[in-house]
């Protein structure tokens, strides 16, 4: 359940037009394609079948079945699509952010936009599904194994990306290190610090397979304490974060690339 106050709801059932069962100006389908879109779930699984079943208390529902960052993604993107509709009272958007903001902060895991699914491949979507719910859920313990999955399939990925092949048996680490020696190498490492950084960062994956195989829900194991789990969590997307920004310097096109190939005109097309 999402850490909503009874002031917070209502703020949020004013700016969403909630009143008579409505959601802003989504009808059925539209709302259960809006809520997919920004969160992964369908509004009408049955879970979220609270009281008269109407958008609103679907609304409501998912409110009391989900997690405090889940809750902040979907009111955020409402907020956004409110403001988008040109009417909204601006003094209530500004406190109704101002809701999403602490929800994300009370969130378990800091980074954990960094888990996102990368790409269109479908058993990467899977892992960060797995890894995201368990985070969700609050329960990084059950999402540990998933973890060590996601990063190892992301770090694989990067090392293809830079033309560094890695065997299937190559454990996390190494790969870590792999990659690590190509940043280097190609000068996208500034600060001597972040180098030291990056490199502890290649024990503490080291660490990692030990907790994935002996205490976490990959084998029959007794598992891992929650305060250490959710250390682990937040010490690896921070730095998944990171890379996640240094790839994406990377592959920016600069401004003249971005040009090269289109035709000289200023038409303007809506699509």
């Amino acid at each position: 359940m999402a850490n909503l106050s009874w002031t917070e709801k209502r703020s949020l059932e004013r700016l969403f037009g909630m009143g008579g069962g409505y959601v802003l100006d989504f009808s059925n389908r539209t709302f259960d394609e809006f809520v997919i879109d920004s969160t992964g779930r369908s509004i009408y699984d049955a879970k979220y079948n609270f009281e008269s079943g109407s958008k609103a208390n679907r609304l409501r529902g998912f409110w009391n079945e989900e997690g405090n960052h889940l809750v902040a993604k979907l009111v955020g993107a409402l907020i956004d699509h409110a403001e988008n509709l040109g009417d909204a009272d601006p003094k209530l958007v500004e406190e109704c952010r101002k809701i999403v903001v602490r929800l994300q902060q009370e969130a378990p895991v800091v980074e954990v936009d960094a888990l996102a699914s990368i790409g269109d491949e479908h058993d990467f979507d899977v892992v960060a599904r797995a890894v995201l719910e368990a985070i969700e859920k609050n329960d990084p313990v059950v999402g540990l194994d998933r973890l060590h999955t996601f990063v190892t399939k992301y770090l694989r990925k990067l090392c293809e990306g830079r033309g560094i092949t890695t065997s299937r048996d190559k454990p996390l680490h190494s790969i870590f290190g792999e990659y690590v020696k190509a940043l280097k190498a190609a000068g996208e490492i500034e600060a001597d610090m972040t180098q030291r950084i990056l490199k502890s960062s290649i024990s503490v994956l080291e660490a990692f397979n030990h907790v994935r195989n002996d205490k976490s829900l990959a084998h029959d194991n007794q598992l891992l304490g929650y305060d250490e789990a959710l250390l682990i969590f937040n010490h690896l997307t921070a730095v998944v974060r990171f890379l996640r920004e240094l790839e994406r310097r990377r592959q920016k096109p600069t401004q003249a690339e971005s040009f090269e190939g289109y035709p000289d005109t200023d038409d303007d097309i809506p699509f």
